[in-house]
Order: C-alpha cells, then sequence, then structure tokens
C-alpha cells in the first residue's frame, strides 16, 4: 500500500474518542484493531526502508571507514517525514478502510 499519500496528520492532534468508539461499538475494540494495524503498518514500512536501504550496503565496512551516502541520507529523511504508523491506522479506522473481524462473533 502507498503510505505516502495517505492524509493522516504528521504531528500530534487530540481525536474524539467518540468517533472511534462508533466504528466497532466498543472504544477498547477500536483501540486494539488500531494497534493491531498499526503494527502491520510499521512492519511494511521497516522492511520497505530496510529493502531500500540495502542497496546502498557495502561488505567491506570498518569501525574507521564511515561513508555518507547523500541518496541514502535523503530516503532516511524522507521516511523520518512520513505520518507515524498510529496516525495512519487511526485514519483508515475512521475512513472505514480497516476490515474488522470478530471470531466471538462469527462462532455464533
Amino acid at each position: 500500500m502507498q503510505y505516502k499519500n495517505v492524509n493522516a496528520e504528521k504531528s500530534t492532534i487530540t481525536r474524539d474518542v467518540v468517533y472511534l468508539e462508533e466504528k466497532t461499538g466498543n472504544l477498547y475494540q477500536s483501540i486494539v484493531a488500531i494497534s493491531k494495524r498499526s503494527n502491520q503498518i510499521s512492519t511494511q514500512i521497516k522492511e520497505e526502508l530496510t529493502q531500500k536501504l540495502q542497496e546502498f550496503a557495502t561488505s567491506s565496512d570498518s569501525l574507521e571507514e564511515v561513508f555518507e551516502n547523500r541518496e541514502q541520507i535523503e530516503i532516511s529523511k524522507h521516511y523520518e517525514k512520513m505520518p507515524k504508523s498510529t496516525a495512519i491506522a487511526i485514519e483508515e479506522l475512521l475512513e472505514d478502510k480497516i476490515y474488522l473481524r470478530n471470531p466471538e462473533e462469527d462462532a455464533e
């Protein structure tokens, strides 16, 4: 998924918990859903960043030789400026982009 074009806030904002509660009927279930989705997003972003930075890795690194690669620094800065995974997950929940399934309700 493209997280670069997400409308999530890049800074901390105050949220009305009523809107979060409306999505599942229970505030705690909403928070658990946001938490699980946030973990998924952060894992995907970390894997993507690691793959991009692996292109610049050299096998003969030593403690005395440290090379700064301009492209590597720009990639790192780009990922630092992205919205946090929790902000993306909250935005996805509010926009109904997260599929929620309750195993207890499915069993009935």
